[in-house]
């Protein structure tokens, strides 16, 4: 076990409960059937790559979200639109990439792991994803200079820094090591909270993906959970300079 390589004390049979009613089996088969043709028609589409425009992007992002059968509820300012910025989230879901992208379209970083899933594995390589090898701490600092030079390119990155997917009633320190990339770039950091709350505004763990938890088993569970609601709360900007060192900027974000 590597020190880049944390573990949320969440598991899907401790902390994961469908809160709200369940819709009927055929809407639950509809909406994966949904969200799998959005998937399809981004890896088809993936090629052209950067000449697809953002807003095109945030459309087919938000549609995945709410083709799963959740609504998207958004607050707080996002940052411009032009140069580099560092996006940083509490990580509970697969729904939290699309829903970022949603909001502001970035490179993500995601574990290596990820190039093996069907489908969305070659999405996310055709479409730009920083991946990092997590198991070999020797790599961090060269993904590091990559996500920096990311930056300094004038892109923006998008990273889950706790590491590690939790349920949503808590969560994890930010690890500190990406915020250095937002140092050497001098870039702006901003943080984004996020929340999954049932039909009937109380929090919900039904989106949560952690553990030993399958992405079938999660699907369905989102699929087939009625009244779900994603809420992205962009907080303030932490501009370049304000941090010496990025042990104050992760706690700066984190908090």
């Amino acid at each position: 076990m590597s020190a880049w390589l944390p573990t949320a004390p969440c598991t899907p049979r401790g902390c994961v409960r469908t809160t709200a009613g369940l819709t009927a089996v055929p809407l639950a088969v509809l909406r994966l059937t949904a969200v799998l043709l959005l998937v399809l028609t981004g890896v088809a589409l993936s090629p052209l790559g950067a000449r697809i425009p953002a807003g095109a992007v945030r459309r087919w992002s938000r549609a995945v979200v709410r083709a799963a059968g959740v609504r998207i509820r958004v607050t707080g300012a996002p940052a411009p639109g032009d140069g580099g910025l560092l996006l940083v989230a509490n990580h509970i879901s697969w729904l939290d990439v699309p829903l970022l992208a949603g909001i502001r379209p970035a490179r993500m970083l995601a574990k290596a792991e990820i190039r093996a899933w069907p489908v969305a594995g070659a999405l996310a390589a055709r479409g730009g994803v920083l991946f990092i090898d997590r198991d070999r701490l020797r790599a961090l600092p060269g993904t590091v200079a990559r996500i920096a030079g990311t930056l300094r390119a004038g892109q923006a990155v998008a990273v889950f820094p706790e590491g590690s997917t939790w349920c949503g009633r808590a969560r994890g320190p930010f690890r500190r090591a990406v915020f250095q990339a937002a140092l050497d770039a001098g870039v702006p950091v901003q943080p984004v909270r996020i929340r999954y709350r049932d039909a009937t505004g109380a929090p919900s763990t039904a989106p949560a993906y952690v553990g030993d938890d399958s992405l079938a088993a999660s699907l369905w569970r989102v699929a087939s959970t009625r009244g779900l609601i994603a809420e992205a709360e962009l907080l303030p900007l932490i501009p370049p300079g304000t941090h010496p060192d990025r042990a104050t900027l992760a706690s700066a974000a984190g908090a």
